[in-house]
């Protein structure tokens, strides 16, 4: 009897090892950068191909950051200091705030076919050493190469309303139509 149950307890850690091991998500390779210089300064890039994808990054980042109706609500999830005034106003003319771009992830599977495409990377309040996207997901706490989750690697999407509350993702409320 006790060999059938240790068995048994054996088939189920075996199990539950093998089922866990297939909720986790697939990585794939990227590249972190705090700025345009270190993507420059590392040897395995070309300047050209890094003004590109820091273009790339810097041109989406008004599109897909967080966006905030005050500027206390941006801070409280990004620090002080680490929040700008986006480019367009609410339908009724007031301010709308964001993060600022924090540094860029860049890779040949983020986009997929071989292209290499780039996302802005942001720094929360609560966690000011990691990097996350613009829809909040956790990528790395340092640059260079690294992996990360397959989904953190999709291009991040427009942000078409405001974040009421703290909490990078809480809330959010219409801000209307944006004008530039």
């Amino acid at each position: 009897m006790k060999r059938r149950n240790s068995i048994r307890g054996a088939l189920l850690v075996g199990v539950s090892v093998i089922a866990l091991s297939a909720c986790e998500e697939a990585k794939v390779d990227a590249l972190v950068f705090d700025s345009l210089e270190q993507c420059v300064a590392d040897p395995s890039m070309t300047r050209a191909r890094c003004e590109k994808t820091y273009k790339e990054a810097r041109s989406q980042h008004a599109a897909v950051a967080p966006k905030y109706s005050s500027q206390a609500d941006c801070q409280a999830d990004f620090g002080v200091g680490r929040c700008e005034q986006a480019p367009y106003r609410t339908s009724s003319g007031g301010s709308i705030f964001m993060p600022l771009m924090m540094g860029y992830m860049m890779g040949s599977l983020i986009g997929g076919r071989g292209s290499i495409v780039s996302q802005p990377l942001y720094r929360s309040a609560k966690n000011p050493k990691a990097f996350r996207t613009a829809d909040n997901r956790a990528v790395a706490s340092t640059t260079g190469r690294t992996q990360v989750a397959r989904s953190a690697a999709r291009r991040p999407s427009f942000k078409s309303s405001t974040i009421r509350r703290g909490g990078f993702g809480a809330s959010a409320r219409r801000f209307g139509s944006a004008s530039t």
